[in-house]
């Protein structure tokens, strides 16, 4: 058999995730990032037991001990005058009901810990300054022509190109102009990232702490084996800058302004950041059906399939369970050896999409869901509250979610 070789668009954590999976099943990785480097930018992502069960599989676990912060519980508190709504035990209670820890990593790390398993395996070639300009697929194969004016063909493409994908546009816009653009949530997220001497002595926990106001929510969390924590606080408002842009300098003044009073430890937290970043939250809706997501010899994985609001933290776990399922469905094909059979990519790709759509329209709608209760007001907040009162761990824990990736059939 022809060794089968396979395009990646996009050197995230879904593009590297994706090359690891496929690459361990024995096919030949191609990575095109846009960047003239590998890195990533952003400040800490939360990895609950499903993200971490498929980060062990591929061999990682040890490296992942290295560098992240294992919670030993999520405690919600109200934004305005302090008290606990609910807690959710982690640490070894998640490890006895769902095999693995709840961990908290800075996305660099995250990134730097996946690059580093790429790097090693010798079925990836790694390409910097390549941004897909157009994609053109045939009976036998894809062809991608970059900005940088080369041409890249291979057996299949996945697009793991994130929010603004390029590859998407072949997937789902059909002819040139019927892609719709991704939407504007309203709100702002403000991120920043704090050393572990600068935070107050009362905050100083193993924990992950989420506040509830009244259009606001806050969530902090230790990053970097707990040398630092990232606070990232979502408020109401309009996007400044270019949309497309994942962090610029945000207005200490215009953050305060929208949080208003707060309780004192969340304002201590807040007043603890050195330099706040500002991350318009952009999305699409949750997706409808098999076809967002693969469209012949053509795959959409991570957020350029599901792009999805943070309030269920599970945007880099959906795109690590996207590439482990893929390389789940690749393994029984055995194609590194000398007998193995060349996948029918297309077939293959409708049933991962398949098994896959409606898990991730779900986590959207979930975060969607999560969001507006978050930032309710009124008979609604009391609502809340009250639930969270009576039944605070049944309503934050996620045995659907955190028990997964669903096994491949």
């Amino acid at each position: 058999m022809t060794e089968q070789q396979l395009l990646i668009a996009g050197g995230g954590i879904g593009g590297l995730g994706m090359a690891l999976a496929c690459a361990q099943a024995g096919v030949r990785v191609h990575v095109l990032e846009q960047a003239p480097a590998f890195s990533e930018v952003g400040a800490g992502i939360q990895l609950g037991p499903n993200a971490v069960r498929v980060l062990h599989d591929w061999g990682l676990g040890d490296d992942l001990q290295a560098v992240a912060a294992f919670p030993d519980r999520i405690r919600v508190r109200d934004a305005q005058d302090g008290h606990t709504l609910g807690e959710l035990l982690l640490g070894d209670h998640a490890v006895r009901k769902y095999g693995h820890r709840y961990a908290t990593i800075h996305r660099a790390d995250a990134h730097q810990l996946l690059h580093k398993a790429v790097w090693a395996h010798t079925g990836v070639s790694l390409h910097l300054n390549e941004r897909v300009r157009s994609v053109h697929e045939t009976d036998s194969g894809v062809s991608v022509h970059t900005e940088a004016g080369h041409d890249h063909t291979a057996n299949a493409l996945i697009g793991c190109d994130g929010l603004w994908s390029v590859v998407r546009k072949h997937v789902t816009g059909g002819p040139a102009g019927m892609e719709t653009p991704p939407r504007f949530s309203g709100h702002l997220a403000y991120r920043g990232l704090i050393d572990w001497a600068d935070v107050p002595a009362t905050l100083r926990t193993s924990s992950v702490s989420a506040w509830l106001g009244t259009r606001l929510h806050a969530v902090h969390y230790p990053v970097c084996s707990g040398r630092k924590y990232n606070l990232v606080v979502v408020v109401h408002g309009q996007p400044m800058g270019n949309p497309q842009s994942w962090t610029h300098e945000a207005n200490r003044a215009d953050l305060l302004a929208a949080l208003g009073p707060v309780h004192t430890d969340l304002a201590g937290m807040v007043d603890a950041v050195p330099e706040w970043k500002l991350w318009p939250l952009n999305d699409r809706p949750p997706m409808t059906g098999p076809y967002e997501h693969a469209q012949g010899r053509v795959l959409l994985a991570g957020d350029a399939a599901h792009p999805m609001r943070p309030y269920l933290a599970q945007g880099a776990a959906m795109a690590l369970e996207d590439a482990w399922t893929l390389g789940r469905m690749l393994q029984p094909l055995h194609l590194a050896k000398k007998h193995s059979r060349a996948p029918d990519w297309p077939a293959l790709f409708q049933r991962f999409a398949n098994h896959r759509w409606q898990r991730n329209a779900r986590v959207q709608a979930g975060a969607i869901r999560n969001g507006q209760m978050f930032h309710s007001d009124g008979m609604v907040r009391m609502a809340r509250n009250m639930a969270m009162a009576m039944m605070g761990e049944r309503l934050m824990d996620q045995p659907w979610l955190y028990s997964g990736p669903p096994n491949v059939a």
